[in-house]
Order: C-alpha cells, then sequence, then structure tokens
C-alpha cells in the first residue's frame, strides 16, 4: 500500500488523474497526517515540489514500518533530519532516494539548497532484483569483475547517469543514499561509469542512512578519538556454529591503538558481553570497533556479533552500548564492525545491518556486507582511521581506505563490501 501510494504520487504528467487514499495507510505518519483528506494528481509540466516530498515522506513510513516489524516493536526516532544537513552543515552532500516500483524504478535526488529533482527509468521490478542478485552473487566471485563492470553499469545507469551533470555543476563530494529493497544488498561503492571507466568510489566518498533522518550528526574531526576495540582471533565453536580463525584480527587492533592513542583493548577470552558492558559503561568512548564474526539476516533472532563465548543477538545489542541510565544512549559517536556479513540467500538480509545501526543508538556504523579475507580488513580499517586522524570526515576515510586497497587490488570483492551507515561527518 506504501508503494502503490508513492506510484501515484509519482505519475508522470501523461498519465490519467488518479485518487490516493490516504486513509488506507498508518495514521501515525507525520507525513500522512498531513493530508487527512484524497489528493488528486492532475497533468502538469513535472511532478510538483509538494508530490516529491510527500513520496519520500512514505517511503520512509516504509522504512520505519518495515524496521519496527523487524523488531516486532518501535524503534529509536532519529532526531535531524537529512535536507537541513545537506542545505547548512555539508553542502558537498547530495541524497538519492530510488525507489522500485512494479514497472519502474524512480529516483529523487536532493541537492543543497535545491528543489528535489526527479528522473525514472521504465523496467520491471524482476528485472531489477535479477540484476542486482547477478551482482551480488558475482561480487563474491574475484575472477568475475568483468561482470561486476557491466551489471552494475546497469545500476550506474539508472541512480546516477540522469544526475551526473547536476552533481558535477553542484560541486557534489558525496552521494548519501537512502536504499530500497533489495538495493541495500550491494555496495553503491561499486557502481560503474563505463564512459569514463570509474566506479563511484572512485569519484565520490559515499555513506548510507536507514531512512530520512539521522541521530544529532556532529562532525567526527570536532572529537577526541576515544577506542574501545574488542575481536576473537580464534576458531570458535559457538551456539552450535563453527566460526573460523580471524589470525589477523590482533593485528587490526594494534594497528588502531598506534592512530587512536587513546584505546583500550578486549581479546579473545577477554571480549566477553559483560566485560563490555563494564568498559562502556566505565569510560566515555567516542568508537567501539568490534572485529569479530556476525551476521545480518532479515531475522532478528539471526542478526548477532560473535564474543568469545555466545552470540550477541541485535535486540541484546543496545543493551550493551547503553550508559547505565536506560533511558539514554551513550556518546558512541562510531561503531565498527569489522568481518561480519549478510546473511546468504537472504533477499532482504541488509536490513539487519540496518536494524543494527538504528537501534545500537550510534551516529555512525561501519560494516561489511560480506566478510573477506582479514589482512585486507585489517590493512583498510588502519587506513581508515589514519584519515580520520588527519580530519577527514568519516565518509571520506572510508573512501580513502577503499582506494588504498583498490590501489593494489581490482577485484571488488577485495574493497567494495565496506558501507557507513548513518552520518557522514
Amino acid at each position: 500500500m506504501y508503494r502503490e501510494l508513492v506510484e501515484l504520487l509519482l505519475r508522470s504528467p501523461e498519465d490519467s488523474n488518479a485518487s490516493v487514499p490516504f486513509d488506507k495507510l498508518d495514521q501515525r505518519d507525520a507525513s500522512l497526517q498531513k493530508a487527512n483528506a484524497p489528493l488528486s494528481l492532475s497533468p502538469q509540466e513535472d511532478i510538483n515540489q509538494d508530490n516529491l516530498k510527500l513520496a519520500r515522506d512514505v517511503i520512509e513510513s516504509l522504512q520505519l514500518a518495515e524496521l519496527d516489524n523487524f523488531f516486532r516493536s518501535a524503534c529509536l526516532n532519529p532526531t535531524q533530519e537529512l535536507d537541513p544537513v545537506v542545505d547548512k552543515k555539508d553542502q558537498r552532500a547530495a541524497v538519492i532516494y530510488p525507489i522500485i516500483l512494479p514497472d519502474r524504478l524512480d529516483v529523487i535526488l536532493k541537492l543543497p539548497n535545491q528543489e528535489l529533482r526527479h528522473y525514472k527509468t521504465a523496467i520491471a521490478q524482476n528485472d531489477v532484483e535479477n540484476i542486482i542478485a547477478q551482482l551480488r552473487k558475482n561480487l563474491l566471485n574475484v575472477t568475475a569483475t568483468d561482470r561486476v563492470q557491466r551489471q552494475s553499469q546497469q545500476i550506474y545507469d539508472w541512480l546516477i547517469r540522469p544526475a551526473q551533470t547536476e552533481l558535477v555543476n553542484s560541486g557534489i563530494k558525496t552521494l548519501v543514499f537512502v536504499l530500497d529493497g533489495e538495493l541495500r544488498n550491494i555496495p553503491m561503492a561499486v557502481l560503474y561509469d563505463k564512459q569514463q571507466k570509474k566506479y563511484l568510489l572512485e569519484k565520490y566518498a559515499i555513506a548510507l542512512t536507514p531512512g530520512l533522518q539521522l541521530l544529532d550528526p556532529k562532525p567526527l574531526r570536532q572529537l577526541q578519538l576515544n577506542a574501545l576495540t574488542a575481536g576473537v582471533s580464534e576458531k570458535r565453536p559457538v551456539e552450535g556454529k563453527e566460526f573460523p580463525q580471524l589470525q589477523n584480527v590482533p593485528r587490526e587492533l594494534k594497528e588502531i591503538k598506534s592512530e587512536v592513542s587513546k584505546s583500550e583493548e578486549l581479546l579473545n577470552q577477554q571480549f566477553t558481553e559483560t566485560n563490555l558492558q563494564n568498559k562502556l559503561q566505565t569510560v566515555s568512548f567516542t568508537v567501539v570497533h568490534l572485529a569479530t564474526h556476525g551476521e545480518f539476516s532479515s531475522d532478528a533472532e539471526k542478526t548477532f556479533i560473535l564474543t568469545w563465548d555466545k552470540l550477541v543477538k541485535v535486540k541484546e545489542f543496545d543493551n550493551l552500548l547503553r550508559v547505565s541510565d536506560k533511558d539514554s544512549f551513550s556518546g558512541i559517536e562510531l561503531l565498527v564492525l569489522s568481518a561480519c556479513q549478510t546473511a546468504e540467500g537472504d533477499k532482504r538480509a541488509a536490513l539487519g545491518l540496518a536494524g543494527i545501526a538504528m537501534r545500537a543508538g550510534v551516529r555512525s556504523t561501519l560494516a561489511t556486507l560480506w566478510s573477506i579475507d582479514d589482512r585486507s580488513t585489517a590493512d583498510v580499517m588502519s587506513e581508515f582511521y589514519r584519515q580520520l586522524k588527519v580530519g577527514l570526515n568519516k565518509a571520506e576515510a572510508v573512501q580513502r581506505a577503499q582506494l588504498a586497497v583498490f590501489a593494489k587490488e581490482k577485484a571488488p570483492y577485495f574493497w567494495a563490501p565496506y558501507v557507513l551507515v548513518g552520518n557522514w561527518l
């Protein structure tokens, strides 16, 4: 029903008039409360701004409804709308909202201090999802780079190419995506511009957000970095699952410590749920870095982080990251989950990543969509903190870290899985 409403709101001028039955949708959503009578769409030169804004609000409502359904409870309410962040705090960022509809792919573009733009591609939803699924499969194959470029080029042509000139003219350096459906399962960094022979990563810093709002965004460079690092490097049998060795985790944590002098470490036997919570309740950390196995799934019960002796499910995870006052969230600016992955065969697995990012209450989450060689991960993470240290924002630091790997290894399998969710400043 959400998508039917969006489809009507985004009808092009040549389409016939239509009435939109607002009363059928959840009236708790502010966007829908603003329009409690049917809205008529009439032919016009272009879709008006009110309809574009309302379409975004309805997709936001759908995103929140999905997360509420994921947790079987209401999620944390973000506090800062994206538009003012782009208009005032970072005028070199643009926000892209792809919307997958049954017969087309619509995109709404927000540029700093400009009206919303809209463009679309006539393509069946099944075709979109098939290409995404093929791309996701090929991304996990080190030898399939040519196929990755061919498939990701099609997605580039849908999402980016129509806006290419405006992005350049507006001086955009960062792209923030509010992704819809199965687009969440692939990294936007891998979208390929065939004309320029460049991946999106080579042109822009990239961030994702689960919805149109953020948790009170603050630039990380204005804060003193103070990190709690934790990890499991040894092979572990936990709760009926076998988790392989991550032999480069000690090096990863050691290199982070060399870049962030104010840091504490919990490795292997020390990394328990109790120890992690005790550390977080006694010291105020700006960064929590967990180098351990984990899995994101569309099922909250199958979304977890591995500690030494336990799988911590997503519903418990926020308890770890809250300070002793249960009603407030800690000052953690950045949560890093290296060595995690999305569940194989789960088309909506990235919902679990969005769920962790929202539920944890941290301003930003850096995670991996698939688990790769932990030596490469250690290199990426070390470079990421080095770039933060010199004053880059989080999205730019992730971009530089990925480009450092890209310079040595062109296969997207090695550099593409890292995604930044939430505040990119």
